[in-house]
């Protein structure tokens, strides 16, 4: 996978530290919704059932490069 520099960077804070790259991939794969934004990003979500939340990832517009991925709290499916 191709990751932006923001996302290595961030990737090191406390609250995302243990995501993994698997669950990346995984939700990058096998999303439960795709966003398009307004600057051609595309945000993906994928429940991740080892830890019972989703995981929202940010790839850039070419749809390979992470930019950001978090747990999203407020996430609903539907």
């Amino acid at each position: 996978m191709k990751y932006t520099q923001y996302f290595l960077y961030t990737r090191l804070r406390p609250d995302r530290v243990d995501i993994k790259e698997e669950w990346i991939k995984f939700t990058v794969m096998n999303s439960v919704r795709t966003e398009i934004q307004a600057d051609g990003g595309i945000k993906k979500w994928a429940k991740i059932e080892e830890v019972n939340r989703y995981l929202r990832v940010i790839l850039l517009e070419d749809g390979e490069t992470v930019h950001n991925a978090f747990f999203d709290r407020n996430f609903r499916r539907g």
